[in-house]
């Protein structure tokens, strides 16, 4: 051995770097929801979460008030927006650069909300019965901000329940046979552009119209102040009378499918025979209309029907709707299916 008493004693060329390049990691300044401060630059134009702070109430006290009610607003409204779906990606979300932007205050110069911060806020503070009752108000002043600036000429709500599976024994969680899952029964009332208007948390077994006026009553009181033409559409678990009325003395026009029965079938009997001659290779629709009045109704309805022969298929599928609004049957089901894409023709 040459040199017993190590490497260093070796004549070797030393390695030389370019001192201008420095390796530097600035993981904590990188982040990939960078869209959201396109959002958050639109919020403040609208004050969107500066008027909520208006209606909600902050119970937190002492050094549990790191950051503004309206900061822990914005990064739990904001972190759903991204995608992240409940507190615990917070953890992560402290430390990105956009989510401090957006929470704003010291969360800019240090960090945002944390998981138990975040936990607390969501549990606690938005808990309390006056937040409870606050924020089913909340998408309703948000969309009447933005309706002060772009006036509508005509609004369409659009009322349907959905699934929201559940795990374990939350509160109010129970077993729904039409969704096959133990889950949450929510009803939502949205508007032609996609906009919540409203909402309501319900239990999982639950008729699928359970609650219904105090989903649309606010909403229809809003609009009331309005001079703009109102639109309404449902599935046939809205059949119900009693909303039929109130849309009618509300002055809204409305398309809700009817459940099919004997005696609505019979009415259009001469369109269930099947056509005569060889069958087209596209599908056939015809309509029908007449007045209707089931045993539980105050007076008769209008009745529309349609029939659809599709190639290859033994019976046709028929569906019918009630409604008042003043169209062709083939334009009533454009609305019904489409109502986004609806123009109204005076």
């Amino acid at each position: 051995m040459a040199h017993p008493t190590g490497a260093s004693e070796l004549s070797v060329d030393r390695l030389g770097f370019d001192r201008r390049v420095r390796l530097e990691f600035h993981g904590s300044k990188i982040s990939s929801d960078g869209g959201l401060l396109l959002f958050r630059e639109l919020d403040d134009v609208l004050g969107l979460h500066a008027l909520s702070g208006k209606h909600l109430s902050d119970t937190r006290t002492g050094h549990n008030r790191l950051h503004s009610l309206i900061g822990l607003l914005r990064q739990s409204v904001f972190g759903r927006l991204a995608g992240y779906e409940d507190v615990n990606d917070a953890k992560r979300l402290a430390l990105d650069p956009v989510m401090r932007q957006i929470v704003g205050g010291r969360a800019v110069d240090q960090k945002a909300a944390s998981a138990s911060q975040m936990g607390r806020f969501e549990t606690e503070v938005l808990t309390t019965p006056d937040n409870l009752a606050a924020l089913p108000d909340m998408p309703g002043h948000w969309i009447d901000r933005l309706h002060e600036a772009v006036p509508p000429k005509w609004i369409t709500l659009d009322m349907d329940s959905s699934v929201s599976p559940t795990h374990g024994e939350q509160e109010g969680t129970a077993w729904n046979g039409h969704f096959g899952c133990s889950c949450y029964h929510p009803l939502f009332l949205f508007n032609q552009h996609g906009q919540l208007e409203r909402c309501k948390l319900r239990p999982g077994n639950v008729h699928s119209a359970d609650g219904w006026e105090d989903v649309l009553k606010p909403v229809m009181a809003r609009y009331a102040k309005r001079d703009i033409l109102r639109l309404f559409r449902a599935d046939a678990a809205f059949a119900l009378p009693a909303l039929y009325a109130t849309l009618e003395a509300e002055d809204y026009f409305y398309a809700i499918r009817l459940p099919t029965n004997a005696v609505l079938q019979q009415r259009i009997a001469n369109l269930l025979k099947r056509p005569v001659g060889r069958p087209p290779n596209h599908v056939r629709r015809l309509y029908g209309e007449f007045d209707y009045k089931a045993g539980s109704w105050d007076r008769p309805r209008r009745v529309l029907a349609k029939v659809e022969w599709h190639p290859g298929e033994l019976f046709p599928r028929v569906g019918f709707l009630v409604t008042n609004l003043p169209l062709e049957p083939e334009q009533v089901f454009g609305f019904y299916k489409a109502p986004r894409r609806f123009k109204w023709v005076a």
